[in-house]
């Protein structure tokens, strides 16, 4: 998902004289910004939490830091049963 956000449009909010039309036209404008603002986001969050997506793309890394750790604990135990 690399949908890039629009380029943000210059806002009128706050300004005094606005017509009733000119806010419903703004307030439909930020709902729909919003609305693709958090389904991106529903994408994004998908993507980071699947872990069988997150292992299958740091295999290599996962590999080698089970390596270590078993290195790691293997030594401790070693020098546990000598003493």
């Amino acid at each position: 998902m690399s949908a890039q956000p629009e380029p943000a449009r210059p806002s009128t909010a706050g300004l005094p004289g606005r017509s009733a039309g000119e806010i419903r036209r703004d307030i439909d404008l930020q709902r729909r910004d919003l609305g693709t603002s958090v389904e991106l986001l529903r994408g994004r969050v998908a993507e980071l939490t699947d872990w069988r997506r997150q292992v299958q793309a740091h295999r290599s890394r996962l590999i080698v830091g089970a390596a270590v750790a078993g290195f790691a604990i293997g030594g401790l135990m070693m020098l546990r049963r000598r003493r």
